[in-house]
């Protein structure tokens, strides 16, 4: 645990670029929510999806979705050191944000699809199933980033079945 006013690899008064590396990874403070920061950063990753969603194509939104990974490696791992609060501090949301446009990768998005996705997120994120807890005791931001990833990833294919199986209901009938 660092003492407080230093990060926990000892340094002193974090530098301009280290507060706002704290402040874009906690989803402009609001990951300092005493109440369910994780769900209101899902929230809060919610209309970057749908931005996300509105580029051409597949490929472009993968890349997108890639490109948002990467900064968040050195942007958590950053912000997990200032803060000092461990592995994954509760306050990070930037992985609960990305996760949200895997989630909804190469569907519609609609009430029921977005509601579904997210509640489907939020299961596999707190239930953690492996790999999700195996990539969780990786090193600073990856550790941060992949387990989210890997639950978006689960609670796409788990929403790509609830959709396929709704697609073939009026045909099953």
């Amino acid at each position: 645990m660092s003492e407080p006013g230093k990060t926990r690899d000892g340094q002193r008064n974090p530098s301009l670029p280290q507060w706002l590396a704290v402040f874009v990874a906690t989803g402009a403070g609001i990951g300092f929510s005493p109440w369910m920061p994780g769900t209101l950063g899902t929230l809060w990753g919610l209309p970057l999806a749908w931005g996300i969603s509105l580029f051409p194509t597949l490929w472009a939104q993968g890349l997108a979705i890639f490109a948002l990974f990467c900064i968040g490696l050195p942007l958590c791992s950053t912000a997990t050191h200032v803060l000092g609060r461990g592995k994954d501090p509760g306050a990070l949301v930037w992985d609960e944000m990305i996760a949200m446009p895997v989630v909804f990768h190469g569907t519609q998005l609609d009430w029921f699809t977005v509601v579904l996705g997210f509640l489907l997120f939020r299961f596999f994120d707190i239930t953690k199933p492996w790999p999700a807890n195996s990539a969780e005791k990786l090193p600073d931001g990856w550790g941060v980033m992949t387990d989210d990833i890997v639950a978006g990833i689960y609670a796409n294919l788990a929403l790509n079945v609830v959709l396929w199986f709704s697609l073939l209901q009026p045909v099953l009938g």
